[in-house]
């Protein structure tokens, strides 16, 4: 009883894998099918991705940063 079922189970497996195997074949086109892709990319570039934009903000990151902290330190004499 166990030896039937153990070649029931290899029996679908194998069905399985071929099914599996059909339909990824069935994915790809023929190569004379005459499908023909044309892909047209046009670059488009945001304003972030600049890098003067990266160091212009880090540099007015940094003196509003020193400002506050040595604002907050100045003391009358």
């Amino acid at each position: 009883m166990k030896s039937l079922e153990k070649i029931k189970n290899v029996v679908v497996m194998f069905v399985l894998a071929m099914l599996s195997t059909v339909y990824a074949m069935a994915q790809e086109t023929p190569s004379g099918s005459g499908v023909d892709v044309n892909v047209t990319r046009t670059e488009t570039t945001t304003w972030y991705t600049n890098p003067w934009v990266w160091i212009v903000g880090v540099a007015v990151f940094i003196l509003l940063f020193a400002a506050i902290v040595r604002g907050g330190s100045r003391t009358d004499a």
